[in-house]
């Protein structure tokens, strides 16, 4: 089973209201029981701490009420950078809460859809302490596809609409944020000029998330000048997603690579994908 990633429009730690866009970046995830153990295998790092799979595996078996196996075998492979700000636990969940529904289903019927899992996959996320929020627009993001808004508070699905196809560059430093480094604090002392931000998104998600980008990277201290520079090459959005330390920039369909040569993102790891 598959889930995809997203990037931030709006960052839901100031306020509570979050949005994302997704992008065509993939999490793969299969479950199979058998096996000697309980194993985990996180194909793109494998030094990855696995506990947060071994919640989702957990809690998908208790809220369908079956009893989980002794043995059973865990793969995840993703495209999307690891603790950079482009929702790879979240779209970790609900590919591996997914494909485990799905092998309980091959034995019983059971009743579920889309928002099942991904209230499930928040539920499990909250657990592992891998994120701040719960991150109900960022499963939302990598699940539902397109421009989403949710009040994460109330787990509160408030907008979502299909994008237009645009190229999404990802710029991707070496280092990693953890959530637990995170001063929550600093994050509430915008709360004001984040919830001006939701007007500007309900028009137009862009301008949105370059300003996010801006008002974000200034508090977890990330470098966003060339978040800047694409902005002024001429790119529709471009600011840190999430809390960082990953950018993304919004182009025109089929632009991406010329637009990445002449940017000239030296330092960073580079993706050229698309929105979903």
């Amino acid at each position: 089973m598959r889930s995809y990633g997203a990037v931030t429009v709006i960052n839901a730690i100031p306020c509570g209201i979050g949005a994302t866009v997704g992008i065509d970046l993939v999490t793969k995830a299969k479950f199979s029981v058998g096996g000697s153990g309980k194993r985990v295998k996180i194909v793109n790092d494998l030094h990855e701490n696995d506990e947060m799979a071994r919640i989702c595996v957990k809690n998908t078996f208790q809220h369908f009420q079956t009893e989980e196996p002794n043995d059973w075998i865990l793969s995840i492979d993703s495209q999307i950078p690891i603790s950079r700000g482009l929702k790879s636990s979240s779209s970790a969940c609900n590919a591996v809460i997914s494909s485990v529904a799905n092998v309980i289903s091959q034995n019983r019927v059971i009743e579920y859809d889309i928002m099942d899992i991904i209230r499930l996959g928040v539920k499990c996320a909250r657990e592992a302490e891998v994120t701040v929020t719960g991150a109900f627009d960022d499963a939302c993001g990598c699940h539902l596809g397109g421009f989403v808004m949710t009040d994460n508070e109330r787990d509160d699905l408030m907008i979502r609409k299909d994008v237009e196809e645009n190229d999404v560059i990802l710029l991707v430093p070496e280092e990693k944020i953890r959530k637990h480094s995170l001063d929550r604090e600093r994050f509430y002392a915008i709360s004001d000029a984040s919830r001006e931000l939701i007007k500007i998104a309900e028009k137009d998600w862009r301008p949105a998330l370059t300003k996010n980008g801006e008002l974000i990277s200034k508090i977890v201290g990330t470098d966003d000048r060339i978040a800047r520079k694409a902005m002024n090459m001429g790119a529709f959005a471009a600011g840190v997603s999430g809390t960082g330390p990953a950018i993304s920039v919004i182009i025109g369909k089929g632009d991406g690579a010329s637009f990445l040569r002449d940017l000239d993102a030296v330092g960073y790891e580079t993706i050229v994908t698309r929105t979903r």
